[in-house]
């Protein structure tokens, strides 16, 4: 029995190391599939997970924003603006004088008044000198199409959140904050007419500007320096109580008495 136990601890031990392997063999074929389709799956999340960023992006791309078409005496003028989040990134003229003379006044001007929109992000612009019929225009096109800008924009605590102040009485305020745009009556002078345009915040106005004023002969001189100086005089001063431009006194009345009408709509 002493010498037949060894040779048993052997025969034992071999059988089991056979067993071993023989298990090992009949696991090894199902494992592999399993580990090929995870492989496989790895890529294909990756792939879904990439997807998404990019849709979210294409929604917060930029837009096209075409303002209206504004008549001068040359011929139309109407300005597109690109924009990225608020912001004017491009302008361009897709109407312009043209034929004889306007086309080198329209080469000269528009691309110095797109730069100019862009880099003011306003209407509140140069004129380009010798062409500024397609300036004026150019600028009015520019304010609407600004104007449709701001009224496409979501209102200031419009957006999602949580908390008692974003129920239903602080969209009402943020809507009552918004800025808009009013037009005054248009007032006869002896030198044509006289309309203002205003943009009030709240009740502040934010900007004034004259959508109609003289023109023609010494007109256009008289109303390129009366102009500018009561728009910023009515954004200073808030209301319509404003001195008159020497020189301009018919242009100076009319352009007060079209704003008040303008503050009268805002009730201010």
């Amino acid at each position: 029995m002493r010498k037949s136990h060894p040779i048993r601890r052997v025969v034992l031990a071999t059988a089991a190391t056979v067993s071993g392997v023989v298990l090992l063999l009949s696991l090894k074929p199902s494992s592999d599939p399993s580990s090929a389709s995870a492989a496989g799956a790895a890529p294909q999340q990756t792939a879904a997970a990439q997807e998404s960023p990019q849709g979210g992006a294409e929604q917060a791309g930029t837009r096209a924003v075409t303002g209206d078409v504004v008549q001068t005496q040359y011929g139309p003028v109407q300005v597109r603006l690109t924009v990225s989040g608020g912001k004017v990134t491009k302008a361009e003229a897709v109407q312009a004088p043209k034929g004889g003379t306007s086309d080198q006044k329209t080469a000269l001007s528009v691309p110095k008044l797109n730069q100019e929109a862009v880099a003011a992000q306003s209407a509140d612009i140069d004129s380009v000198s010798g062409a500024t019929y397609t300036s004026t225009g150019y600028k009015k096109s520019l304010q609407s199409a600004l104007d449709k800008v701001k009224a496409s924009a979501p209102a200031p605590g419009s957006g999602s959140g949580s908390g008692s102040n974003s129920g239903s009485g602080g969209a009402g305020s943020a809507e009552a904050a918004a800025p808009r745009t009013v037009t005054g009556k248009a007032v006869q002078t002896p030198y044509g007419a006289v309309q203002v345009r205003i943009t009030v915040s709240g009740k502040k106005i934010t900007r004034a500007e004259a959508v109609q004023a003289p023109k023609g002969g010494t007109s256009d001189q008289k109303t390129a320096l009366s102009v500018p100086k009561l728009n910023q005089a009515a954004v200073t001063a808030g209301n319509a109580d404003i001195d008159s431009v020497s020189g301009a006194t018919y242009t100076s009345t009319g352009y007060k008495q079209s704003l008040q009408s303008a503050l009268d709509q805002a009730g201010g």
